[in-house]
């Protein structure tokens, strides 16, 4: 439940990034605007997989995560009247995007190389939270005494 709570974090912490960044809320030229935002919501994308695939390995994540974000880019270069209905909506245009571009695979493969680098240097390779209390060594045990000589 842990891991879930903290992709959960890590997801709901990308879309306000990233919607800040969509908003203008974080002043950006245009073209880092565009890539940023396609880097963020594949992020995203991975800290939602990271929800719902919690024991799944970094790696199997970002493949995942890199597969949901390809299928959408390529299914950009389907249209009919239903589908761009709902990318013509707000919430449509965010999670479905409009129209092909094959940039965006490269922005795609950035932020989901990212969020687990980000993963890694937070939960560490063994799935282990790093941010743990540092332990003292054990003390030195006690010298034992010399043992008699018999003779």
């Amino acid at each position: 439940m842990t891991r879930r709570l903290g992709y959960a974090a890590g997801a709901l912490a990308t879309i306000a990034l990233g919607l800040a960044v969509h908003r203008g809320g974080i002043p950006l030229p245009p073209a880092a605007r565009d890539v940023s935002g396609d880097a963020l919501w594949a992020a995203m994308v991975f800290w939602w997989i990271g929800v719902g695939w919690p024991r799944a390995s970094t790696s199997h994540r970002a493949g995942a995560a890199l597969a949901v974000a390809f299928g959408v880019e390529f299914s950009q270069c389907y249209h009919a009247p239903g589908i761009d209905a709902a990318r013509a909506t707000t919430l449509g245009h965010l999670v479905l995007g409009s129209d092909f571009d094959p940039r965006d695979l490269l922005a795609y493969a950035l932020g989901v190389g990212v969020a687990a680098v980000v993963e890694r240097a937070v939960v560490g390779p063994d799935g282990r939270a790093t941010a743990r209390p540092v332990r003292s060594a054990p003390a030195d045990p006690p010298p034992t005494p010399p043992t008699p000589r018999r003779s």
